[in-house]
């Protein structure tokens, strides 16, 4: 038997690099032996600028979800770029140990990843489609519905690119889908939620499609196969945000603007009645903010990140808070400079929804809810009334629940919402045969 074979048979994940320190590495494996590896299990990553998180998911027989393991690991300053990964061995090292962390906690060996992906180039957004039937009588089954989304989900393709390619001088960039879910149907005017079997002559299809770069989704799949993990799913971070909020409630009519604030990116998804409207991205987060006091202040950027965080908990000298926040206050300016900006292009709603719902670490600098609770920045767009502004909790999060007491605030909910589309995945790919609304999700998913 040779090394590879006896890491295999112990049960552990196997990585390139446990291989190369297979001296090191052996007794964390032996240690492994005896956990239990199974398909009822998923782990999500979520790799962000500033932290790995990884949560190991027990799937229950009724799809609930039960969180049972928690590791986290922090990044370097280069591993990665706007959102994107920058340094692949430097972040499959960070991944590694976070993984290792949770399935220690959870007693469990996963090998089911959902990762997430982010980023300024991840173009999330609702297409609409106006198909108009030749037979008006004849009954909509699933083969005349799957040509339509195909139709829709080319189309958005061809937008995805184009724009990518205006972003990028005229370059032309491969993109991949990494999402898709159904937004609204009409047939004839009449909004359906399931149109197999109605008869009409106009079908008006709005799909929610989110597309990622060749190259984003190529090193995440080379940093599952390094960690030797079977990738699921890649799902854009606030797609799985709105995921995690929406749940499967089939009456859910949610309206609210969701908002990740993460270390180097933030990400907003629009819901209206329950349906994704839409996600845009744009590279400003977490460490925008530390920079702008490493430049103000002329410190390192580790004395910087403390400072900012001492802001928060009152652990900053008094004499320094002025010098500090006005280096905040002006990349807080370019900050809702941006929300303004995504949220204009969600131009084919009456009204934006009123309430806002922020997750991610970056959004726990209290100058941010601040401001977006006190400025006037709202009076620019259409919203009805003044919006209201909260931290995502996780006791929000539909059908997941945590036995661990470690996911305990809005800095894990990006995680969180990868294990719901990770079930989702599960589920549309054991929908062989089954319901017709089975059928159309299984056409959908990805």
């Amino acid at each position: 038997m040779d090394m590879l074979d006896k890491f295999k048979t112990a049960g552990g994940r196997v990585t390139k690099r446990a291989l190369e320190g297979a001296g090191k590495a052996s007794a964390s494996v032996r240690a492994k032996a005896n956990k239990k590896s199974s398909d009822e299990y998923l782990v999500a990553l979520d790799i962000g600028t500033e932290f790995v998180k990884a949560l190991i998911g027990k799937i229950g027989q009724d799809g609930e979800i039960e969180i049972i393991g928690v590791g986290r690991a922090h990044q370097g300053l280069s591993d990665m770029q706007a959102g994107a990964i920058a340094d692949i061995a430097s972040v499959v090292e960070n991944c590694d140990k976070a993984l290792n962390e949770a399935e220690s906690k959870a007693n469990v060996s996963v090998r089911t990843a959902i990762i997430g992906i982010a980023g300024e180039l991840v173009k999330g957004t609702t297409t609409t489609v106006r198909v108009s039937r030749k037979e008006a009588s004849k009954p909509l089954d699933v083969a005349e519905m799957e040509k339509v989304i195909n139709m829709v989900q080319r189309r958005a393709e061809t937008r995805a690119k184009e724009q990518l390619a205006w972003e990028l001088g005229g370059k032309a960039v491969e993109v991949r889908l990494v999402n898709s879910a159904l937004v609204s149907i009409e047939i004839d005017g009449y909004p359906v939620t399931n149109p197999i079997g109605f008869q009409g002559k106009d079908v008006v299809v709005q799909l929610y499609t989110a597309f990622a770069p060749m190259i984003h989704i190529g090193a995440l799949e080379k940093t599952a196969q390094e960690l030797d993990l079977d990738l699921l799913a890649v799902a854009a971070e606030p797609f799985a945000v709105a995921r995690a909020i929406i749940g499967n409630n089939p009456n859910q009519n949610l309206s609210a603007i969701l908002m990740d604030v993460g270390g180097g990116t933030t990400d907003i998804a629009v819901i209206n009645d329950g349906g994704v409207q839409g996600t845009k991205m744009f590279g400003i987060g977490g460490r925008a903010y530390t920079r702008a006091i490493e430049r103000e202040l002329g410190v390192e950027f580790e004395q910087a990140e403390e400072l900012k965080v001492g802001l928060s908990t009152n652990k900053v000298p008094s004499q320094k808070r002025p010098a500090i926040e006005g280096a905040l206050n002006k990349t807080a300016d370019t900050w809702i400079a941006g929300i303004e900006l995504a949220l204009a292009e969600f131009t084919k709603l009456d009204h934006l929804p009123h309430r806002m719902f922020l997750c991610g670490g970056g959004s726990s600098l209290d100058l941010l809810m601040d401001r977006l609770e006190q400025a006037e920045w709202y009076k620019t767009l259409p919203f009805t009334r003044k919006p209201s502004v909260h931290l995502i909790k996780p006791g929000q999060v539909a059908g997941i629940k945590d036995t661990t007491d470690e996911v305990n605030d809005h800095t894990f909910i990006t995680a969180m919402g990868l294990l719901r589309v990770g079930m989702d995945t599960l589920q549309f790919s054991k929908a062989s045969g089954g319901s017709i609304k089975d059928k159309l999700d299984k056409m959908l998913s990805v």
